[in-house]
């Protein structure tokens, strides 16, 4: 019988080691600078390409870090910017690949009917390896595909940051 006392004494520590190391999670996300930068070079690869548009840039868990909005960027492309993030956050996944698999699979026809999701290609997260840190969401350059461009190009910006 001491000797089964002495082992659960002995067992009794890892235990509770192991259920407290469970319990609390160590996460990377995404800085105020580092939204901020990415934001700016987005609008400006835009601008370089003649398009004026809005570059919202928001955290791991949806949230809004950094928006910026160039000079004549129509009002629409804040509201779409902002949810383009949030849904490729949220989805972990580029919104133009949502897109395509809305189109091809009547499965996810309903993502669309998220509230706060915008099916549309702008959207790109932002990764430390393969954990997403949170994303960027383009508006106002005609069509998606060069939203997506031009976030992934404030991305290119700060890859050095991302490692």
């Amino acid at each position: 019988m001491k000797a089964v006392v002495s082992a659960f004494a002995i067992a009794l520590p890892l235990i509770a080691s192991t259920a407290s190391a469970q319990a609390v999670r160590t996460e990377k996300n995404m800085s105020l600078e580092l939204a901020s930068q990415i934001a700016a070079a987005t609008v400006a690869s835009c601008s370089a390409s003649g398009y004026n548009v809005t570059a919202a840039v928001v955290d791991r868990a949806g949230t809004l870090r950094a928006l910026q909005r160039a000079d004549n960027a129509g009002p629409h492309t804040v509201g779409a910017a902002q949810a383009k993030a949030y849904t490729s956050a949220s989805a972990r996944n580029a919104t133009a690949a949502m897109l395509e698999n809305v189109q091809k699979n009547p499965g996810a026809a309903t993502l669309v009917d998220i509230p706060g999701f915008l099916v549309l290609g702008g959207g790109v997260p932002v990764k430390v390896g393969n954990e997403v840190i949170g994303a960027v969401g383009v508006g106002g350059a005609p069509g998606g595909h060069l939203d997506e461009q031009c976030a992934n190009a404030g991305i290119a910006k700060v890859a050095e940051l991302l490692k």
